[in-house]
């Protein structure tokens, strides 16, 4: 009897050990965990597999180019790539203006002991104005070397005594020093509200350069034209002075500076000599850390056609190049170091390895004194400026000081045009060539679907291995499978099927959220609905989204950046995975294939959009919260860049591709679709509301002409706007 007690006694311990180390609900009635990549070590890195998917195939152009370098062993070769970067730049960063008259003004001169400021506005193109500040020693006999200085990421611009410091012992040192404001900071503030003083687009000045880099990414502009531009035209304007030498001009400046750098001399061939500091590494480098920065430093398709920061400075070969570099950078000093060794066998060839140097220090991003120093040794020697390099004590001016408008803004003191008028007139142009191609519909959409592919990047599935199935849960009335579907590249589509209690063939619904699977597919929600309709819904997450979501790529301002560089885009590549799950669909005994839907939400519209058009299995499609243009985007001054959905913040970027508007709109995907049915529910303009019936009738009018031309007007609809819409009653009707 005690025997018994105690194995009882030993079963109940057993029994609570096992409760508290597998938790009851193992034992009993388990919670359902809709998690595909849960317990599966190859998945475990589920955040980063969209990263790391983007990041292999800029590896693949960086691999390509990196043989291409090993052939090269002559000077004659190393001209003949000169020749061939040259032209790439020219195509993914231009085409440049025409020169026209900068008409500069001198608005005041400060004299200070040693030198004195002239506070100086140009043109760089007709009305829009670049302000700076030109610096000049006394005492000048003759002409003087003349050092252009661009300004990295701070809302003070060159009036900031981090910069001042460079600028004024250059000018103790004999050199005529030209500071500007670049695009989006000191007094050249692109979205400004002059009643609160203060930038419209708030943060550090990356926030501006990224969402005016946004807008003319969509017309396939590079924004570093137009830095670029300026710096071009800074340079003519220094040739303008009589105590400029021509022969003997320099550039410098630190991390957004030193990007400015690096392209002003990379494109000017006047430039003699140039200091990068805090931004040379190279994109394999700086895609493996901490990933592309603003928009200003990406080319549009600039990986993808097989450019890195290398490049940049061979080009210069053999003229004088100083890379300045700290090791603790968050731009890899690994990546600085590999670029050196490469681009000093340029030089090499063409017997001047003297004249290309590279410096570092400890230290994170910055200046550090023995850089400083670096640079002046530098320019003394290469603009044959003799005298010491060792850095003086300096006076610091106030910000006010050095302010070259009345306002202190080009905006309000100059009606300048900006970076979006001058885009939105250009695009303009692109557009009516649009509306004129449209008129010849059958050639217009033909070309729509072969740039659609191009553009977003597309990549049709190839057949994939066989689905892996993670387990099933029951519900009343349906059972939910779990499902792993191979993607694109290695990553994994975490994909929940919802699948009706009776037996037969079923239409199937597709349903894509950009916050993922598990969104709606709680009891009650969306899915469950639609599922107790009498449809098969399959619901992905779709590569960046659900359990392959990281705050760090679609929720970031800098990762988005990665498609434009290597020709994809998010909607491209999302239109593949949704194929890819119409294509699962069409594998099973249940699914009928004649009648296989799809709905998407939000950032997700375009996506599916594009996947339509590629795929004609998908026969009914419904669009909730579509964004109602890319136009929309670029033509307005302001447009929603950072939309939070539920805890994530998303960015315009994830929907829009890149060059979109140099051949088609949302609306010419919507006419290749005619005859099969398409809803929209709920447009929303580009500032997130919902677009107002003018707006619609006005965008929507080319593909409902189709429609209506084709006979197939009930195929195309709009539903009303208001937000008390019953949305699940709708969504239901169309696609029964």
């Amino acid at each position: 009897m005690r025997q018994t007690k105690y194995i009882v006694l030993i079963n109940f311990t057993l029994f609570i050990m096992f409760s508290l180390l597998f938790k009851t609900d193992f034992i009993f009635a388990q919670k359902e965990r809709l998690k595909i990549l849960d317990r599966w070590i190859e998945w475990s890195d589920g955040e980063n597999m969209l990263i790391h998917h983007l990041n292999k195939q800029a590896f693949d152009y960086l691999d390509i180019r990196k043989k291409e370098i090993a052939k090269l062993k002559t000077k004659a070769d190393w001209l003949e790539r000169q020749k061939k970067v040259k032209g790439i730049l020219k195509k993914i960063v231009g085409p440049f203006p025409e020169k026209t008259p900068l008409n500069p003004k001198v608005t005041g001169v400060i004299k200070k002991d040693g030198y004195k400021i002239e506070k100086i506005i140009y043109e760089s193109m007709p009305n829009f104005y670049v302000t700076g500040c030109l610096f000049i020693p006394d005492g000048i006999v003759g002409q003087r070397p003349a050092i252009l200085n661009v300004i990295g990421h701070s809302t003070e611009s060159f009036r900031r005594s981090h910069y001042q410091i460079l600028i004024h012992n250059l000018v103790k040192k004999g050199f005529i020093v030209f500071a500007i404001d670049p695009i989006g900071q000191g007094e050249r503030i692109q979205y400004y509200n002059p009643e609160k003083n203060e930038p419209v687009i708030g943060g550090p000045p990356g926030n501006q350069h990224s969402y005016m880099g946004h807008q003319c990414f969509l017309s396939g502009v590079s924004l570093a034209r137009y830095f670029t531009w300026d710096g071009i035209r800074a340079i003519d304007y220094l040739l303008t002075r009589s105590e400029v030498d021509p022969g003997k001009i320099g550039v410098t400046g630190l991390s957004g500076g030193g990007t400015q750098t690096t392209y002003i001399s990379a494109f000017d061939e006047r430039v003699k000599a140039a200091a990068p500091a805090n931004y040379i590494t190279g994109y394999r480098r700086l895609l493996e850390s901490i990933g592309p920065q603003d928009a200003e430093q990406n080319f549009y398709h600039g990986v993808s056609s097989g450019i890195t920061h290398a490049d940049l400075l061979e080009i210069r070969a053999p003229k004088p190049t100083l890379i300045v570099t700290t090791t603790r950078d968050f731009f890899s000093i690994q990546g600085a170091r590999e670029t050196y060794r490469e681009v000093i066998k340029a030089y090499k060839s063409f017997g001047r390895e003297k004249n290309f140097e590279m410096v570092e220090d400890d230290l994170g991003h910055g200046y550090t004194r023995k850089n400083r120093e670096a640079i002046y040794s530098f320019f003394q020697k290469t603009l044959d400026l003799p005298g010491r390099p060792v850095e003086e004590d300096i006076e610091i001016l106030k910000p006010e000081e050095l302010q070259v408008t009345e306002t202190g803004q080009v905006l309000t003191s100059l009606n300048s045009e900006t970076v979006f008028s001058i885009n939105k007139k250009e695009t303009k142009k692109l557009i009516e060539k649009l509306e004129k191609s449209r008129m010849n519909i059958n050639k217009h959409l033909s070309h729509v679907k072969l740039k659609a592919k191009e553009l977003s990047g597309y990549i049709a599935p190839y057949i994939s291995g066989e689905p892996i199935f993670r387990g099933r849960y029951k519900r009343e009335d349906y059972s939910i499978e779990m499902y792993a579907l191979e993607g694109e590249g290695d990553y994994i589509i975490p994909l929940l099927l919802f699948i009706p209690d009776s037996y037969g063939k079923y239409s199937a619904i597709v349903y894509i959220h950009p916050e993922g699977k598990s969104v709606e597919a709680h009891p009650g929600g969306q899915i469950e609905k639609l599922v107790k309709k009498g449809f098969i819904v399959a619901v992905p997450d779709l590569i960046g989204t659900g359990e392959t979501k990281r705050s760090g790529i679609i929720s970031s301002r800098n990762w988005d950046k990665v498609p434009v560089l290597i020709g994809r885009s998010f909607p491209g590549i999302h239109a593949g995975d949704i194929v890819r799950v119409v294509n699962f669909l069409k594998e099973r005994n249940n699914v009928d294939v004649e009648k296989i839907g799809a709905v998407a939400v939000d950032e997700m519209c375009p996506a599916l959009l594009h996947a339509a058009v590629f795929e004609p299995s998908i026969n009914r499609i419904v669009l909730i919260g579509s964004l109602i243009s890319y136009k929309s985007i670029v033509m307005n001054k302001y447009y929603k860049f950072n939309i939070y959905r539920g805890s994530i913040q998303y960015y315009t970027s994830s929907c829009t591709v890149a060059g979109a508007l140099t051949a088609y709109d949302l609306q010419d995907l919507v006419a290749c679709l005619v005859p099969r049915k398409i809803l929209f529910i709920q447009v929303k303009d580009q500032l997130e509301n919902l677009a107002s019936k003018e707006l619609i009738d006005e965008e929507f009018s080319f593909p409902r002409s189709i429609y209506s031309t084709k006979n197939f007007s009930g195929n195309f609809r709009i539903v009303d706007q208001e937000p008390s819409l019953d949305v699940d009653s709708v969504v239901n009707r169309w696609l029964k």
